[in-house]
C-alpha cells in the first residue's frame, strides 16, 4: 500500500505519495484533505502533533541534538505549547506561552506555523490515529539517507537531496510533474517524509522523544 509524506507550505501542504519508487506530488488544501487521501497506510507529516503544556519536548531537544552534530541544529524549530492554539496573533501567543512555559515565548517564525499546527491538530480526532506520524526531513536527509551535507536551498545541498532521493525513489520523474508554483525545497521535503513513512510502514522507522504523550494522547516523538 502507498504512503503520503507531507510538508506545509503558504497555508497549504504539499503532498508527496509513494508507492514502492514511483512518487506523485500534488498540493492538499489543509489537514482535512491530507487524511483523506485514500489508500495511504502512513501518513507522515512535516508538523509538530503531540504539544507540550509547560515547556519544551524532549523529542525537539533529542533532534536538535542529533543534527548539531551535522550542523543542522537550527531545522528544529522547537514546537509551540498548546496553549498558543488558541492566541488570536503573535503578542497573544507570547504571553499565553509565557504564561504556561516559565516564561519562554516561541519565536516569531515557530508562531508562523500555528494555523498549521492547530489545523493538523483539530482533523486528528481523539483517540489519536497511529497512522499519523510526525517527521522531520533533516533527519531523514542527514542522519537516514545520508549523503547531505550542505543547506536545503543550496546548489550543493539541492543536488546531495537529489542523489539521496534517487536512491530509493524516482524523484526527478515526480518533479516534472509536480504541481505548478510548489518550491523544490519544499517537494524535497515531502519527497524525504514520504521516505520515513515507508520505513515506519515497514516498522524500520528510527525515532526520537521520551515515550510521552501529550493531554490529548498524541505521542511526543520525532520519526524518520
Amino acid at each position: 500500500m502507498a504512503v503520503l509524506g507531507v510538508d506545509g507550505w503558504r497555508g497549504k501542504w504539499v503532498g508527496a505519495l509513494l508507492d514502492g519508487r514511483t512518487v506523485e506530488l500534488r498540493v492538499l488544501d489543509d489537514a482535512a484533505a491530507v487524511l483523506a487521501v485514500p489508500d495511504v497506510e502512513v501518513v507522515a507529516i512535516d508538523m509538530p502533533i503531540g504539544l507540550s503544556e509547560d515547556g519544551v519536548r524532549a523529542c525537539d531537544l533529542a533532534a536538535r541534538d542529533l543534527l548539531r552534530r551535522t550542523g543542522a541544529a537550527s531545522s528544529v524549530f522547537p514546537a509551540p505549547v498548546r496553549a498558543v492554539l488558541a492566541a488570536p496573533d503573535y503578542a497573544r501567543a507570547r504571553e499565553l506561552s509565557r504564561a504556561a512555559a516559565n516564561g519562554r515565548a516561541p519565536s516569531a517564525q515557530t508562531f508562523m506555523l500555528v494555523a498549521a499546527i492547530k489545523d493538523l491538530d483539530e482533523v486528528l480526532g481523539e483517540p489519536p490515529t497511529d497512522r499519523v506520524v510526525e517527521v522531520h526531513p533533516e533527519l531523514a536527509f542527514r542522519l537516514g539517507l545520508g549523503g547531505v551535507t550542505d543547506r536545503k536551498g543550496t546548489a550543493r545541498g539541492t543536488v546531495q537531496r537529489l542523489r539521496a532521493l534517487r536512491a530509493v525513489m524516482d524523484v526527478e520523474e515526480a518533479l516534472a510533474g509536480a504541481p505548478a508554483g510548489v518550491p523544490l525545497v519544499d517537494a524535497l521535503d515531502a519527497c524525504a517524509a514520504a521516505w520515513s513513512a515507508q520505513r515506519l510502514a515497514a516498522g524500520t522507522a528510527e525515532r526520537v522523544g521520551d515515550g510521552t504523550a501529550d493531554s490529548r494522547g498524541r505521542p511526543m516523538r520525532i520519526c524518520w
